[in-house]
């Protein structure tokens, strides 16, 4: 089906639900869609867009000012412009223990039995052993990527680094007590933004001696300088 046939054949639900578009597209893909309309030359595509919320009618946006930057956030973007696409990490493995998952448990207050009771998991759980909560292995991102050593800072020319959010998560795989885990990253995007830069990056948890990752990631990182 042509995506014409496609918008118009949706065109009713679109009108009811503007937004439901932008839903459906992953965040890579609506980036290519808003540069795609931004620089299209049918204007009644453009139009329609717009009257569906589906790209800013604000002209004079971020992406089209000219940002002045930091000697040293140049310096870094000059650096990472040159990495784009590239694997720029591999970090430690990483051991996760039951006392671990309890910890993280008591904190977060999950307690569900696949991660916390291992006699009722080795008799009633697929994978016999307990497993470790995803969100676990999300918040493990930071030491994983070993970007919160303060002796050892990955930027060490910026005043503050910030995490600002993530563009969507994914748990293909569980990871069982007694596994070890490490991350790697792959640069995606790097931007430039008021007083600093936007890195984007690709994070893959894996887990020693399988195929299939614990965690995949897109990773939204601002550089303050």
């Amino acid at each position: 089906m042509k995506v014409v046939d496609f918008l118009k054949q949706k065109k009713e639900i679109l009108a009811q639900n503007p937004f439901e578009l932008k839903d459906w597209l992953s965040p890579t893909i609506r980036d290519y869609w808003i540069e795609f309309l931004n620089k299209a030359h049918n204007s009644q595509l453009v139009n329609w867009a717009r009257e569906h919320q589906l790209i800013s009618n604000d002209t004079s946006s971020t992406a089209h000012k000219t940002i002045e930057l930091h000697p040293k956030a140049e310096a870094v973007l000059e650096q990472l412009s040159q990495q784009l696409g590239e694997e720029i990490h591999v970090g430690p493995w990483f051991d996760i223990t039951q006392q671990t998952i309890d910890d993280f448990a008591h904190v977060t207050q999950d307690h569900q039995w696949i991660h916390t009771d291992p006699a009722r998991a080795e008799e009633q759980s697929p994978f016999k052993t307990t497993i470790a909560h995803g969100f676990l292995t999300l918040s493990l991102l930071p030491v994983l990527t070993e970007s919160v050593d303060s002796d050892n800072p990955r930027y060490p020319t910026a005043k503050m680094t910030v995490n600002y959010g993530l563009n969507q998560v994914r748990f293909p795989y569980p990871v069982k007590v007694g596994s070890r885990i490490r991350a790697r990253t792959r640069l995606c995007k790097v931007n430039p933004i008021k007083r600093g830069l936007e890195l984007v990056k690709e994070i893959s948890v894996e887990i020693e001696g399988c195929r299939r990752p614990a965690c995949v990631t897109e990773s939204v990182v601002r550089l303050y300088f």
